[in-house]
């Protein structure tokens, strides 16, 4: 898998990886955040949400156009890793409930523009590194491990998260408990019609509120709450400055393919690409605009994950899990499982040295014994929080990628490996069929409307696998259609605007997270099930156009 690749390629993916975890600890308890310390109901934290991931996936647009004109791909990477520090930092900054919801814009803004000099150029150039004829069948499987490396950084992020937010909330003696933050905002508006209720869900906080101090109970816990938040946001600005020494550090990996192409004509470079056509440069803009136009659909389903997927986790699903269940939700169990199936692997497998097969069996005592004790160790109920479904869908990339390399790799050998246009378009049904599962999930549940912004009552709650699963197939579909998407638009972009077309994959997915925003703010207004339904009836229809321009694709990916 890892073999025959320019060592280039894992310092820009471990340099990746080092941001991406920053980001989705951000992104994993970001809505949580704005609902707990502002109060908004789902449409308005959803808008704001959305709002600042089309900013994210759109200025990588103009940071294309930074790289591609003026200052390169790697200066542009690297300013945006300082720019993006600066957002971490201010939104990192503590305040009281209620209260610094500017400030939390300024950073917001912030972060989206040093996301956006840093995401797309990235991209750029590790295509780069595969226009050398010697790497340029690997650039698919290249593209499956840069976006493997981008969700390890990812899976470790809800746990970082979980850990920062019961540490702060523990040193005041508070546990967390999902239903407080709506229930305590209602409560100091005067709303909250059955207080008797809260009252008793407090109590277990602190046994000594009363009604009359339930106010005070409210302010303290929603204030320790948002600042346990805001600690969890601290965590991007370390994993900023450890992907900044990785990438300014080994330099000397990727400095020959830091050119873009119009240096190389300029300075009479001899692996300039040829001058295209005006007809073969039509063809290819419009390939990728038709792409774009699909995989916008894509993004508008699948970055629920943070918003009504969220929702869903908190309000309508078990807030707790037996011992065997709790495996999948305590990571570091989770990899003792991986790892020591891993061992068993190296251990049977037919080309295993000798050496190998070694290592292979003592990877497999020694990790299957501390999944054995971290398992032992469990509580025969275990409670978690629900940003730790997020972690779910990097996991599962990791594990995963291994298994589609070796499975396209396979078709590819008999003549059969599907185009990337086909991989995007299977992707697509695959997305719908996983937003069938939730449609089922949720028959005969509460509407939120009817809940009126609280959670469902526990006869109302589901099991944890309808979500689970759900993750399952979306990942299986992400890896049909992302990493493939970013490898077509390397490989189709005209050559002068490689920066700029890696910013409109990125700004179609802008658009995506857009409509999210739009589709999630029906949360208050729709039948669960109507809600899903959505998903399911875009993403077969987007399936469907792109199965329908299929050869047009094909033609401008051969050209």
């Amino acid at each position: 898998m890892f073999k025959g690749h320019p060592r280039g390629l894992f310092i820009a993916s471990l340099a990746n990886m080092g941001e991406r975890f920053g980001f989705y600890t951000m992104i994993a308890i970001f809505t949580l955040f704005i609902q707990a310390k502002y109060g908004f109901d789902a449409a308005k934290t959803s808008h704001i949400y959305s709002y600042f991931l089309v900013a994210v996936y759109f200025l990588p647009l103009i940071g294309g156009i930074i790289a591609d004109r003026w200052l390169g791909y790697g200066r542009t990477v690297t300013l945006g890793i300082v720019i993006m520090f600066i957002g971490y930092l201010l939104l990192a900054f503590p305040s009281k409930y209620g209260t610094g919801l500017f400030s939390i814009y300024i950073a917001l803004g912030v972060i989206s523009f040093g996301t956006g000099l840093f995401k797309g150029n990235l991209q750029a150039l590790v295509g780069n590194l595969y226009d050398d004829p010697k790497y340029s069948a690997k650039r698919d499987s290249a593209f499956n491990i840069f976006y493997m490396c981008i969700n390890i950084g990812a899976m470790f992020a809800p746990t970082a998260a979980e850990a920062v937010n019961n540490f702060i909330l523990k040193a005041s003696n508070y546990t967390y408990d999902g239903r407080i933050p709506a229930m305590a905002h209602k409560f100091i508006n005067g709303t909250l019609s059955a207080p008797e209720e809260y009252l008793s869900i407090a109590q277990i906080q602190d046994p000594a509120v009363t009604l009359d101090s339930l106010r005070i109970f409210s302010e303290n816990y929603l204030n320790q709450l948002s600042q346990s938040y805001h600690y969890g946001f601290g965590v991007a600005c370390i994993s900023l400055i450890i992907s900044m020494a990785i990438f300014l550090g080994f330099r000397k990996h990727y400095r020959h393919a830091d050119v873009t192409e119009s240096k190389k004509i300029k300075n009479n470079d001899k692996t300039a690409a040829i001058e295209l056509t005006p007809a073969q440069f039509k063809e290819r803009i419009i390939a990728l605009l038709l792409v774009f136009g699909v995989v916008i659909f894509f993004w508008m389903a699948f970055h629920q994950n943070a918003a009504s997927m969220t929702y869903f986790a908190r309000d309508y699903t078990a807030t707790s899990v037996g011992k065997f269940t709790n495996i999948f939700f305590d990571l570091f169990t989770l990899l003792s499982v991986f790892f020591a199936v891993l061992g068993l692997i190296f251990v049977f497998r037919k080309k295993s040295s000798s050496t190998v097969r070694l290592i292979g069996g003592i990877a497999f005592v020694a990790f299957a014994a501390i999944a054995v004790y971290r398992f032992w160790s469990f509580q025969e109920t275990n409670p978690f929080t629900p940003q730790m479904f997020q972690h779910f869908n990097p996991f599962l990339i990791v594990v995963l990628t291994p298994v589609v390399i070796a499975f396209f790799g396979w078709l590819n050998r008999k003549g059969k490996e599907p185009s990337a246009p086909k991989k995007i378009g299977i992707g697509m049904v695959i997305t719908g069929i996983a937003f069938i599962l939730l449609v089922i999930a949720s028959i005969g549940l509460p509407s939120p409307k009817s809940l009126g912004g609280l959670a469902a009552p526990d006869a109302s709650r589901v099991s944890t696998y309808w979500l689970i699963s759900t993750y399952l197939i979306l990942t299986i579909a992400e890896l049909f259609l992302s990493p493939m998407g970013i490898s077509f638009v390397s490989k189709v972009a005209p050559p002068k605007l490689k920066g700029l077309m890696q910013g409109g994959w990125l700004a179609a997915t802008a658009l995506g997270n857009y409509l999210m925003g739009v589709a999630a703010g029906l949360w208050d207004f729709l039948p669960l099930w109507m809600l899903w339904s959505i998903f399911v009836v875009c993403c077969l229809l987007a399936a469907t156009f792109i199965f329908s321009i299929l050869k047009r694709l094909e033609r401008a990916t051969a050209g």
